[in-house]
C-alpha cells in the first residue's frame, strides 16, 4: 500500500471515529435524560403502590389501557425487544411510536402492581428513539444497526446502573458467538454518557454488599460449578414458563382485552393466596434481602409464576431483573445446603440466571463486577461459563440468534427456544 492509500485509509478512520463520538455523545445524552425520567416514573410508581395497595385491584383495568394503547397505535402484535434484536440483523427499523408507548405501558404495569422488571423496556425505548436519530440523519442500513445497538446501551445503562455491561450487552446479545466490535466505540460511549446523566438527575448507582465469598481453589470451584449447573436448568425453566405462558394466553383467549383482563385477576388472586407483595413489581427489595442472607425457599418459584403470568397476558416490562429476582432467591436458597453462604449463593445465581436466559457470558461477567466488585471474579467467570453452556438453546428473546454451537467449533445459526 502507498502513501497516499495509507493516508487516504487512516482519514477514513479518523473521520468515522469522530462521527461515531459525536453520535453516541448526542444518543447517549437523550437516552440519558429519557432513562432517568423513566426510572424516576418507575421508581414513584413503585412507591405509590406501595403505599396504596389497593392499586392492586385496578390491574386488570391496567391491562385493558395498555392493550387498547397498543391497539390504536397500529401494534397489535407487538413483538417489543424481539423487534429491537431483529433490527440490527435486517432491514426491519422500530417505529418511534414503540418509545412512548412501552413508557407508559411498564409505568402502569408497576402502578398496579404486576410482575415485571424494566431493563427490557429500556431496550424497546433506547433501540426504537436512536434507531429514529438514524432516519434523521439519513444513516445507512449498515450505521442503522449500530445507532440501534447505541440507544439499547444508553438506556440499559442510565436504568441499571451498569454501563460497561449494557454496553457489551448490546453487542453480545443480537447473534449469539459473534460480537459486533465495530460497535465498540459508540456502544461505550453512549453507555458512560447515559449513566452519568443518570447519575446527574440523582440515580442512585445499582450494587450489593456481598459476605462469605471463598477464595479460589478446587472445593469452592467444584460448589460453584454444581450451583452454575443448577442456575443453567432454572434458568430453562424461566425461559419457558415466560414462552409457554403468552402460548396458552393465546390458545384459551384469542382476545387481547380478555387476556389483559384475566390475566390481571390471577395476579390479584395470588396475591391474596400467598398474603405477600414480595412478588408484585420489581422486587429490588427481595433481592436485596437475599444478598443479605434471608430467602424464603419458595420464592424463586413464585416470582416465575407471577412474572409468566404477567408478561403472557400483555402487560409491559422486563425479564431481566426478574430473572435476577429468581436467581438470587434460588442461588440464596440452595448455595448453603452445599456449603456457600447465602449471601455469595445470591449473587452466584443472579449471575447464573442472567447468563442463562441472555447467553451472553461476557456481559454477565461484567455484571457481576459492576454489581458485587471484584472480589471472586474467578468464582463469577466460572458461573457464567457453566450456565452457558448448561442452558442449552433456551432463552428469552425468540429473535435471537445462536451462531455458533454450545458444544463445538460449529456454525449452527438458530433461533433460541
Amino acid at each position: 500500500m502507498n502513501m497516499k492509500h495509507r493516508v487516504k485509509s487512516f482519514s477514513i478512520h479518523i473521520f468515522v471515529f469522530f462521527k461515531w463520538m459525536a453520535l453516541a455523545a448526542l444518543v447517549g445524552t437523550l437516552m440519558g435524560g429519557i432513562g432517568s425520567a423513566f426510572r424516576f416514573c418507575i421508581e414513584r410508581a413503585t412507591e405509590l403502590r406501595e403505599e396504596n395497595s389497593w392499586l392492586l385491584s385496578f390491574l386488570p383495568v391496567a391491562g385493558v389501557l395498555i392493550a387498547v394503547m397498543y391497539v390504536m397505535c397500529g401494534m397489535k402484535n407487538d413483538r417489543g425487544t424481539n423487534l429491537v434484536i431483529t433490527s440490527v440483523r435486517t432491514t426491519e427499523n422500530p417505529p418511534l411510536r414503540l418509545a412512548p408507548l412501552i413508557f407508559i405501558g411498564t409505568i402502569f404495569t408497576h402502578l398496579c402492581g404486576g410482575s415485571a422488571g424494566r431493563e427490557g423496556a429500556a431496550i424497546q425505548l433506547g433501540g426504537s428513539v436512536a434507531s429514529n436519530i438514524g432516519k434523521l440523519f439519513h444513516l445507512d442500513q449498515n450505521d442503522q444497526h449500530m445507532i440501534t445497538m447505541c440507544g439499547m446501551s444508553a438506556a440499559f445503562a442510565a436504568l441499571f446502573g451498569t454501563p460497561l455491561t449494557a454496553a457489551i450487552f448490546s453487542m453480545e446479545v443480537v447473534s449469539v458467538g459473534v460480537m459486533y466490535y465495530a460497535a465498540i466505540v459508540p456502544c461505550v460511549i453512549a453507555s458512560l454518557i447515559g449513566n452519568q446523566i443518570a447519575l446527574a438527575f440523582g440515580a442512585a448507582p445499582v450494587g450489593f454488599d456481598i459476605t462469605g465469598i471463598p477464595s479460589l481453589n478446587l472445593i469452592s470451584a467444584g460448589q460453584v460449578i454444581l450451583l452454575a449447573a443448577l442456575c443453567g436448568g432454572v434458568s430453562i425453566l424461566f425461559c419457558v414458563a415466560m414462552h409457554s405462558a403468552g402460548k396458552l394466553y393465546d390458545k384459551v383467549l384469542p382476545n387481547r382485552l380478555l387476556q389483559a383482563i384475566v390475566g390481571g385477576v390471577l395476579v390479584v388472586v395470588l396475591t391474596l393466596i400467598f398474603q405477600t407483595y414480595d412478588y408484585n413489581g420489581i422486587g429490588t427489595d427481595v433481592i436485596l434481602r437475599a444478598t443479605q442472607g434471608e430467602v424464603k425457599p419458595e420464592a424463586f418459584l413464585l416470582k416465575i409464576l407471577f412474572t409468566a403470568v404477567t408478561l403472557g397476558a400483555g402487560f409491559k416490562g422486563g425479564e431481566i431483573v426478574p430473572a435476577l429476582f429468581t436467581g438470587a432467591t434460588f442461588g440464596g436458597t440452595v448455595g448453603p445446603l452445599i456449603g456457600l453462604s447465602a449471601s455469595f449463593s445470591s449473587s452466584i445465581g443472579m449471575i447464573g440466571l442472567f447468563c442463562g436466559v441472555v447467553n451472553c457470558p461476557l456481559s454477565a461477567l461484567l455484571m457481576s463486577i459492576e454489581l458485587f466488585g471484584i472480589q471472586g471474579i474467578g468464582l463469577y467467570a466460572i458461573t457464567a461459563a457453566v450456565s452457558y453452556m448448561l442452558s442449552g438453546y433456551y432463552g428469552l428473546y425468540s429473535s435471537q440468534k445462536i451462531m455458533y454451537s454450545k458444544l463445538k467449533t460449529k456454525y449452527i445459526n438458530q433461533d433460541t427456544k
